[in-house]
């Protein structure tokens, strides 16, 4: 009987309490759309246990009293008792009631709570309840079930189901509005108080009160399925976790995020995940009871227990509780679902009325062949795999807001007692058990935070530590924060950026293969009085992103254009300015689908692409311009991806993209699909090696229409610590463009006169003042941090013609953060230290290092620019070329 979200003023108390509060310990088939006939059992639904209460006595054949006052695992403050005065039978019903209790008693109040243990257990059925629920601020009945054997562990990972459970009903808020939601929830996963649960809240019609009158609470329970009905309307269904597994029988993504277990592999030994139907797969039994506060009602509505709704009694009854085995198939309860259209679908705005509910399984890892994966622990959130945390001093670090760059960040706070404090995965301390694997990053990969001092420790000069564990412990690197890379202590009041090599830290000792705990401090028993703030914390992998180009002017010998079944040949053709060579499909009159395939048998190299490194932020994109529609001129276009020799793949219509748009004659349009929607749908990232854009089968004849620039790839990679940016090279970087900011030029991409430079960028500076450079798009920002080790900003130059003002001197800036910090210097003071001639193509190299010393935040750079001084340059052209942010 544990607790689900309430409404009301003390929404945000429920939230926090949920995973707080401890308990007490295939297909469809005969489906009825409609509702059920109340006044029948369901259709294929055979009664199998029942108790209808007409007795003169609680029948002990089928019921058993739980009595203790051990508070229900939930603070409650009853007593559960088998006396008379708290549960018995009259006029054909059962009464639960909760009474005051006598003064000096172990707790306030007296209840009962009855069971089915080993009288009644069942896998799977259809459990109905025909009750009148009571009321009051502090009340809280529950009909509900629990596993008889505990086969997955103790609470809750071996699951709950409460059929319906409610508090403080008739409880008016501010408004007027009485309390009158019931809930259907399950509990399930890892150990309390990392449990997780999920489920519903549900309003009867018409501004009916459960406590006004008797209601029929029942859920059905079928293998891998479970749902909520009261007066038989099913208002909320949930499932088992749908798994999406790769070629090698991996686990890459949740279809449907529904329940899991974790419990230890019998044959490994070893605690996994699981997201098959356990743990709603044993024996469960019935529980009634009526609990009095406790966490969930003491903490919504008005608040605490008002203790004049118990003076005369509080009275939950119940008029029967019914058992039905589906005697289509006992042993999966399958085949006698009552259900409605909507019931196994998530709700939206536009469809408020559908029942499916979310779960709280874990998503499995994607994997993948490749190296690590950044892994980002905080960034104006919490990562609930690696949870703030203070080691020894009691405290809970705070979620606050600071400056406009930073939005949240979490803040530590120091008191008396000594302490460490930061981030961890460790199950023990709250954490998810995701350890991190850093070995494969050895070479390239960096750790990186930002501290801001708000007070220093009393002991003014404690020493500021950086610590690092693996492996439970089993190794450690501690240094102070002068040792990072920017080797400086942090100041008070202002935001400070700290980098550390993890070759340094392997050098220093730290077993690599099993991150799990990271820690910033003053030295330990000095730090009383600190308070500080850490955003931004960061595993790089300095690695980049994979990317596969299947045509961009020319087509990727490994990934031909390709027609699976109309005998025809893809051809490249010359499209406008912008697109250059393309490849142009044409449908005949045979069916067929066309695109591009890495498959032998289809002329290609035998390349499957493996995405899953960039799962999260990854991309398909491709542009396409209708030459000629299909002579069906209705024919749907679509868009199709395989992986593993087609072991799975995924269909959609264009208009499932996201620009959501059709395709129109002679206008070229871009179509992106996400990489995380493809895998949810069920595609196996590791392994792709068919892609498809067409009219739909037997639809197209007479379509003729071009691709171009067809690629896979994370468009926020540059925007991540690691690998280098070229700004230009023939070309500016995706996501980056050649820009005048004032001068309303547009600057020019040309062939140079050299003929080792091939394109290169040109600018050219008119009347107008202005500055030119490399501007990156909206929300793209390049990460350097990573890079300070012998990190620079290079760049090749010619001047064309000197400004008008021969004495203007030629400057170099660069911004950060939208302009938050920025560095302006001349090109002599460069590595180089040469100013520039006429007619010679010149090198100049800025490091990184130097620029941060200087002010600049290096790990969200956007703007790159070479020009002569602000209103000089009236005159001027010059090219660039080779300009790169990179490291030796």
């Amino acid at each position: 009987m544990n607790t689900c979200s309430a409404k009301h003023l003390k929404t945000v108390i429920m939230t926090s309490l949920i995973a707080a509060v401890a308990g007490c310990n295939g297909a469809n088939t005969d489906s009825n759309f409609e509702s059920v006939d109340t006044s029948a059992p369901p259709v294929s639904w055979q009664m199998i246990w029942n108790d209808e209460f007409e007795g003169t006595a609680i029948d002990s054949r089928k019921w058993e009293h739980e009595v203790n006052c051990s508070g229900g695992g939930n603070n409650e403050k009853q007593c559960y008792t088998d006396s008379p005065e708290n549960s018995f039978i009259s006029d054909g019903m059962l009464h639960i009631v909760a009474h005051k209790a006598e003064e000096g008693a172990t707790l306030p109040y007296t209840s009962a709570r009855l069971r089915t243990k080993y009288k009644g257990d069942w896998t799977y059925g259809r459990f109905e309840m025909r009750a009148k629920l009571p009321s009051g601020q502090g009340s809280w009945p529950a009909f509900w079930m629990l596993p008889t054997d505990e086969v997955y562990g103790g609470w809750p990972k071996s699951g709950e189901i409460d059929i319906v459970e409610a508090v403080n009903l008739k409880v008016e808020d501010d408004d007027g509005v009485a309390e009158a939601f019931v809930h259907g929830t399950l509990h399930y996963g890892k150990e309390s108080p990392n449990n997780s649960n999920s489920g519903r809240a549900y309003a009867l019609p018409d501004g009916v009160n459960p406590a006004d009158d008797f209601h029929t609470y029942a859920v059905e329970w079928q293998q891998g399925e479970i749902r909520w009905y009261v007066d038989d309307y099913l208002y909320a269904t949930q499932r088992q976790s749908d798994v999406a597994y790769n070629a090698d029988g991996d686990p890459f993504t949740l279809k449907h995020r529904g329940w899991f277990a974790e419990y230890f592999d019998g044959v490994t030994g070893e605690l996994e995940t699981q997201w098959n139907s356990a743990p709603y797969d044993q024996d469960f039994h019935l529980l009634l009871n009526l609990a009095v506060g406790g966490d969930w009602p003491e903490n919504v509505n008005d608040l605490g227990i008002d203790d004049s709704a118990f003076t005369n009694g509080q009275s939950y009854i119940v008029d029967y509780v019914r058992v039905y085995q589906c005697s289509t198939d006992p042993l999966t309860g399958k085949g006698c679902d009552t259900v409605r259209a909507g019931y196994d679908q998530l709700e939206d705005e536009a469809n408020p009325s559908y029942a499916l509910v979310e779960g709280k399984a874990p998503m499995p890892t994607p994997p993948s062949t490749g190296p690590a994966s950044d892994l980002i622990i905080f960034d104006d959130a919490i990562n609930p795999d690696w949870p703030a945390w203070d080691c020894c001093g009691g405290s809970t670090p705070a979620e606050v807001q600071d400056d406009a760059e930073h939005g949240t960040a979490i803040e530590f706070s120091i008191g008396a007692e000594p302490t460490v404090m930061g981030f961890v995965t460790k199950t023990g301390n709250g954490g998810g058990g995701t350890p991190y694997d850093a070995s494969s990053i050895l070479e390239t990969g960096t750790i990186t935070f930002e501290v801001k001092v708000e007070s220093l420790p009393t002991v003014a000069n404690a020493q500021w530590l950086f610590k690092i564990e693996s492996n439970d412990t089993s190794s450690a690197v501690e240094m102070p924060l002068t040792s990072s890379v920017e080797g400086v202590a942090p100041p008070v009041g202002q935001w400070q950026q700290y980098t550390y090599n993890i070759k340094d830290l392997a050098d220093a000792g730290l077993e690599l293969s099993a991150i799990d705990v990271l820690m910033i401090f003053p030295a330990w028993g000095a730090g009383e009085g600190a308070v500080y703030r850490v955003d931004n914390v960061k595993i790089n992998t300095g690695l980049t992103a994979p990317e596969l180009v299947l045509f961009e002017d020319t087509q990727n010998a490994a990934w031909p254009a390709w027609d699976c079944c109309g005998g025809s040949t893809p051809v490249e053709q010359t499209d406008d300015a912008d697109h250059g060579a393309v490849i142009e499909f044409s449908v005949g009159a045979e069916p067929t689908v066309m695109g591009f395939s890495t498959k032998s048998g289809n002329g290609g190299g035998d390349q499957p692409f493996d995405a899953s490194s960039i799962f999260e932020n990854g991309v398909v994109q491709f542009e396409m311009k209708v030459e000629s529609m299909p002579t069906t001129a209705d024919a749907a276009w679509l868009f199709k991806i395989e992986s593993g020799d087609a072991t799975t793949a995924v269909e959609l219509p264009l208009s499932d993209s996201v620009e959501g748009a059709a395709p129109v004659t002679a206008q070229w349009q871009t179509y992106t699909f996400t990489l995380a929607d493809l895998a949810s749908a069920g595609l196996d990232l590791s392994a792709i090696d068919v892609l498809m854009v067409f009219p739909a089968w037997g639809a197209g004849e007479g379509a003729i229409y071009r691709l171009d620039n067809v690629k896979i790839f994370d468009p926020t990679a540059q925007n991540s610590a690691g690998g280098s940016l070229t700004l230009f090279a023939d070309t500016a970087a995706d996501q980056w463009s050649i820009w005048d900011c004032c001068g309303g030029s547009t600057p020019q991409e040309i062939q140079d006169e050299d003929g080792t430079k091939g394109t290169v960028a040109e600018f050219s500076i008119g009347a107008t003042e202005t500055v030119m450079g490399f501007l990156a798009n909206d929300d793209v920002y390049f990460d350097a941090s990573s890079l300070l080790s012998g990190g620079y900003i290079r760049f090749e130059m010619k001047v064309v013609s000197m400004p008008n003002d021969t004495s203007a001197p030629w400057l170099f800036k660069v911004e950060s953060g939208d302009t938050t910090t920025d560095v302006e210097l001349s090109l002599s003071d460069s590595v180089e230290g040469t100013a520039p001639e006429v007619g010679v193509w010149q090198t100049y190299t800025f490091m990184l290092q130097d620029l941060l010393s200087s002010g600049l935040d290096v790990s969200a750079i956007d703007v790159v620019m070479v020009f002569p001084a602000w209103g000089q340059g009236n005159g001027a052209v010059y090219r660039i070329d080779n300009a790169v942010i990179a490291a030796d």
